[in-house]
């Protein structure tokens, strides 16, 4: 899992990112979206890549950013940041700690709220009510809340955390997701009643025009 958006800002990848927070942003100009779950399917398909860019290109855009590390049973983002794990959100929720344990990463106007101690119930947690309280405080400090949720055929999790921020966006990885997967993916959301953004395509075959243009 590379940080592309920083060790290369100027390659195809890299705009592709900065094409994919424009394209939300102008999605969501009757409803802003202030707080967006980024999942996928199943496991290995690119959703923390996906959403640690996205991340980075909200930052580098001037918006302050907030990435929360959702993925209770398997939190890595922390370590892609050089950060610690804890203390995080399983910490906050379970009221260990009274302030926002944001820790500023290296890129300008962009903290990580890490996953925290690794619980029992990861389900039960991002569905307490407390839960809705963490995000209420975490929307008064940021233009842009993103949070890195399970794959939806894996747990829960997603689904639970989805019907909580403004929208959910999908991340498919060509060559990988199964297609009846992301129609099981789909529908599990929506019949959580979960507002689906879109979906961003991960592992896409390079247009070498594309390429060309960029150098």
């Amino acid at each position: 899992m590379t940080l592309v958006t920083i060790t290369d800002p100027r390659s195809p990848a890299s705009e592709a990112y900065r094409t994919l927070r424009t394209n939300l942003s102008f999605y969501s100009l009757d409803k802003p979206l202030h707080t967006l779950v980024v999942t996928s399917p199943s496991a290995g398909e690119g959703k923390s890549t996906t959403i640690a860019n996205l991340a980075v290109t909200y930052a580098q855009s001037g918006r302050r950013t907030i990435l929360v590390d959702c993925d209770l049973r398997r939190p890595d983002l922390h370590e892609l940041f050089d950060l610690d794990m804890t203390p995080g959100l399983t910490n906050l929720v379970m009221e260990e700690v009274s302030e926002l344990p944001l820790q500023k990463t290296a890129i300008d106007n962009l903290w990580l709220l890490s996953s925290g101690t690794k619980p029992p119930n990861p389900a039960d947690m991002l569905g307490a009510a407390r839960m809705d309280h963490i995000i209420e405080q975490l929307v008064e400090r940021a233009d842009i809340v993103l949070f890195d949720a399970p794959p939806v055929l894996a747990a829960a999790d997603a689904a639970i955390l989805g019907a909580k921020a403004d929208g959910v966006l999908l991340v498919i990885q060509a060559g990988m997701t199964r297609r009846d997967h992301s129609e099981r993916a789909r529908e599990r959301l929506e019949k959580a009643r979960v507002r689906i953004v879109g979906a961003a395509l991960t592992n896409a075959p390079k247009d070498s025009g594309i390429g060309e243009y960029y150098g």
